[in-house]
């Protein structure tokens, strides 16, 4: 099961190919006019650019010599199009006709919940699976697609306003319920788009999204599936008919998905299976301080009063691990997208593999530092400038 859950992360499109491919074209925007397609094409680089990975297990020997003897070879869309038939671009699957000519992609859940380790170069290594890639740039990706007036319909927008919210989330960012609510903006003006999570360390957890409410990790599967990565399946949800809330959702009866033939739901069960057996990576060695992560954790547990919460080992809370915007001492529009409108006790084991991009679930924090603070006048503790340095390695420590 587990086996077979891998599969299904690392290469199940879920006839995703519909989507993308078939309707969107973005294999037309890969290939390049010089290869059928349109536009320049998308060459190795600028793949690399936009954050997409590259398995180096799955290269091509051939492929590997190459870019070590001819860099310029990464500036070549056909070399893109020869990683795709060696399946090597991690969560993007090219479907090639008879003649061996690209005819649509698909995509993977591992194309946001997977990187590598860039053991080879930057962007190209081994797998690190459940790691978000934070420098993904799903919405430049999506925009690139010939025929974007398809997804603009389903929307009931005009191309040039999608564009603009795609290119809005940028690297390591995407927004799961703009399709369902149509609230691309904050009341601030900044993107409603949320930071990509972590898929890891969640066994034991009961809430696994920033906005929990909506469901545990086999429920956003299937929600992620059918209505985000267009797969072909069976989704059901009727909180998604309330219109004041997900005017789309419910005009698209989004909530009561069922498709002619499923190819999704079968598979869930093998796939929440492979995700709660990937544990929470540990840091590096060398990535902190050990005796100051020693002092901190009492710091973490008592004056801090971080354990409240984020309670050991699972480091949030065991049960309904929902919190009200004003608990945590924040804005509730993320929270008042979900249906329970709460924001989730985030679990902090892997906690580096989330340092880029920022903390809190838009980001706003930029490093640990700043989650010091914001807590320091939320729960009102007061910190020695030392207790406050042990506190952070204590953080970077899990």
């Amino acid at each position: 099961m587990y086996d077979e859950g891998k599969r299904i992360f690392r290469d199940d499109t879920f006839g995703s190919e519909a989507f993308w491919g078939d309707t969107l074209q973005l294999h037309r925007a890969i290939l390049g006019e010089k290869q059928g397609g349109v536009g320049p094409g998308l060459s190795p680089k600028d793949a690399l650019k936009l954050g997409l990975k590259v398995d180096l297990g799955r290269m091509p020997k051939a492929a590997i010599e190459m870019i070590k003897k001819q860099a310029a070879s990464l500036d070549n869309p056909e070399t893109t199009v020869a990683l795709l038939k060696a399946n090597a671009v991690v969560g993007i699957t090219g479907k090639f006709g008879s003649d061996g000519k690209l005819q649509s992609v698909g995509i993977q859940c591992a194309l946001c919940h997977s990187t590598v380790d860039d053991s080879f170069s930057p962007g190209i290594g081994r797998r690190l699976d459940g790691w978000p890639n934070r420098d993904l740039n799903v919405g430049a990706i999506v925009a690139l697609g010939p025929n974007l007036k398809a997804y603009a319909d389903r929307l009931g927008l005009e191309t040039p306003k999608l564009k603009s919210i795609l290119e809005s989330w940028g690297p390591g960012k995407y927004d799961a319920e703009v399709n369902q609510d149509g609230k691309a903006f904050r009341p601030d003006g900044k993107s409603g788009a949320t930071l990509l999570p972590a898929a890891f360390g969640l066994a034991g957890v009961n809430l696994h999204t920033y906005t929990g409410g909506w469901g545990n990790v086999t429920y956003w599967n299937a929600y992620v599936a059918n209505t985000q990565m267009q797969g072909q399946g069976t989704f059901f949800d009727p909180r998604l008919d309330r219109a004041d809330q997900y005017p789309i959702a419910a005009k698209n009866k989004v909530g009561h998905t069922r498709r002619d033939v499923d190819l999704i739901t079968a598979k869930l069960g093998a796939l929440q299976f492979y995700q709660l057996a990937l544990p929470a990576p540990k840091p590096p060695a060398n990535s902190f301080d050990k005796p100051a992560a020693g002092r901190g954790q009492a710091v973490f547990e008592g004056k801090a009063k971080c354990a409240t919460c984020h309670i050991p080992p699972l480091f949030t809370e065991p049960g309904w691990n929902l919190h009200t915007p004003d608990e945590i001492g924040i804005d509730d529009f993320q929270a008042n997208r979900a249906p329970d409108k709460r924001y989730r006790t985030t679990p902090l084991r892997g906690l580096f593999t989330r340092t880029k991009g920022g903390f809190y679930h838009d980001g706003r924090f930029a490093d640990l530092s700043a989650v010091v603070d914001h807590y320091q006048g939320v729960l009102k503790f007061t910190l020695t400038d030392q207790e406050r340095r042990d506190l952070i390695e204590y953080l970077k420590s899990l």
